[in-house]
């Protein structure tokens, strides 16, 4: 059942946003009482916690999958990117957002948690990379991965991102593309001009 409600839950959140689903809303949603919602889960805060860590571990999950698989680090960038976005539900509610503002000590320690997951898998791909030509043997790893999060973090913030001018899919497409064309050699660029070609056909 507690798993019922953190699915339920975590639709309702990132459909309709962190701050306007309340308790009374999932219950109904799940055609039981409040009460049952709060036999495992004290108050709404307690709920949205167990969401935001049970989709973070989701993903991750995902995450390592692709990279187990992927062809090349450049394509495996760009398949976790339509990951996260599927499960995310391309982010039409801002849950980042919602969740700094009305849950910001959830936040941080997911913040960091996001952080973790994200220095180690891009350092992984970014070694990859450069082992297999794809990527410049000069460039500071530790760095770029660390850039590459703080980038990815900035453009989900609609202060200087506003979400009527920009879609988070042209945020996320464009940043990667940016990002790539920085650090990959001749070969690298060849596999990244045919992967875009061939994905906007």
């Amino acid at each position: 059942m507690k798993d019922q409600i953190i699915n339920k839950a975590s639709d309702l959140f990132l459909n309709l946003g962190f701050k306007s689903v309340t308790m009374d809303d999932i219950a109904n949603e799940m055609g039981m009482s409040k009460k049952t919602i709060y036999v495992h889960f004290e108050n709404k805060t307690k709920l949205v916690e167990a969401v935001a860590f049970n989709l973070f571990d989701v993903i991750c999950t995902g995450i390592d999958g692709i990279c187990d698989t992927s062809p090349n680090p450049i394509e495996e960038l760009y398949d976790i990117k339509m990951y996260v976005m599927h499960h995310l539900k391309n982010e039409k509610t801002s849950p980042q957002f919602q969740l700094k503002k009305y849950y910001p000590e959830i936040h941080e320690v997911l913040k960091f948690k996001q952080f973790e997951k994200m220095h180690e898998s891009v350092h992984e791909s970014l070694v990859k990379g450069v082992e297999t030509g794809v990527f410049r043997p000069n460039i500071d790893i530790d760095f770029i991965s660390r850039m590459y999060f703080t980038g990815m973090t900035g453009i989900k913030d609609s202060m200087f991102f506003p979400p009527e001018t920009y879609t988070m899919e042209y945020l996320m497409e464009s940043y990667l593309e940016y990002h790539l064309r920085a650090i990959v050699t001749e070969k690298g660029f060849n596999i990244l001009n045919n992967f875009i070609t061939k994905t906007h056909q």
